[in-house]
Parts: structure tokens; C-alpha cells; sequence
């Protein structure tokens, strides 16, 4: 079965792309993924626990708007007690772990799906072009449903930060 495109679906500085796997919308149960984590230990959904999270999605750490988004998440995962944040990209986890190293992200756990890809695809994030992630957050809740999607039309973008962390907060304040 080959999985979904969307085609157009972000862009490029301008550029329409293609995402790969369907469009996640609020209320969806969140997809399984098996990424790998900077410890090159195989993670899927089931292994990040039942605490509200943030999937932060990025292209790439070592470009300016993926390393300001991992920063923020890392910042703001520090005042959020009960929230589990995961930066998913597909950076090789050495790459990963060099970069948490060099900025002090210690909040964030990072997943790499360079070998499978399979959070892009099931998720809706994988650019077919480039076969790097698209930018998009994703808010799950304590019983694996998805609470807050954004997929960034224009990947050089930021994402609506306040959007996602008000979510969460609802979410951890719930309890």
C-alpha cells in the first residue's frame, strides 16, 4: 500500500513540496512511529509514556528556525512540569546529541527517523522531495489522542508556540 501524498501541502520559500502520510487533525488518535533516540535505542509511541507531549517537528536542528524552536520547546518544557517534550527530525541521533550538548537542551528528548521515516509518513510530516521532515507540532494527551495540530505551510517559518504550550497547559492543568 504506498502511503498518502499531499501534494503542495508546505512550501519552500515558495516552492510547493509534498508531504507523504495523512493530515492528522484534532481529535485523531496519535499514529505509532519508530524513531530512534541519541542513544540509537528504537522509541515508539507506546514508549513515551502517558503524559501530555509535545511532538516538535523540524526539518532540520543545525538551521536557524529548527534550533530557535528546540530552544524554546527545552525552555518552556522546564516550566511545565508533567509535560514531555520530543524534537523529531531526521538528523542522525549523533548529530542530535552533539547539538543538546552544545546548547544545554536537556528538556527535550530528541527522535531521529532517519531510518524509517515512519513518523513522517504516519504523521504527515515527510517532505517526498527532500525526505526531511516538514515543520509541525503536535499536542497529545494522556490517552494518546491528538489535542493541537499545526503543520507550518512555509517551513522557514516559526510555529504558533502560544497556541500549542496554551493546549498543553490545559491539558496538564486538567489533572
Amino acid at each position: 500500500m504506498n502511503p498518502v501524498e499531499r501534494e503542495a501541502a508546505v512550501t519552500l520559500k515558495g516552492k510547493p513540496l509534498t508531504l507523504v502520510g495523512p493530515a492528522l487533525r484534532v481529535g485523531d488518535p496519535a499514529p505509532d512511529f519508530e524513531c530512534v533516540d541519541v542513544n540509537l535505542q528504537p522509541v515508539r509511541l507506546a514508549d513515551t509514556g502517558r503524559s501530555v507531549r509535545i511532538f516538535s517537528v523540524v526539518p532540520s536542528l543545525d538551521t536557524p528556525v529548527c534550533d530557535a524552536q528546540t530552544k524554546r520547546f527545552n525552555d518552556e518544557a522546564a516550566k511545565l512540569p508533567g509535560l514531555e517534550v520530543y524534537a523529531v527530525s531526521v538528523d542522525l541521533p549523533f548529530a542530535q546529541r552533539r547539538w543538546c550538548g552544545a546548547f544545554g537542551v536537556d528538556h527535550v528528548k530528541m527522535l531521529s527517523d532517519h531510518r524509517l521515516a515512519s513518523f513522517g509518513q504516519n504523521w504527515g510530516t515527510l517532505i517526498k522531495e527532500l525526505r526531511i521532515e516538514s515543520r509541525a507540532i503536535f499536542v497529545v494527551d494522556r490517552d494518546n489522542v491528538i489535542r493541537h495540530v499545526e503543520y507550518v505551510k512555509e517551513i522557514t517559518d516559526f510555529p504558533d508556540f502560544d497556541s500549542a504550550l496554551n493546549v498543553a497547559r490545559q491539558l496538564l492543568s486538567a489533572t
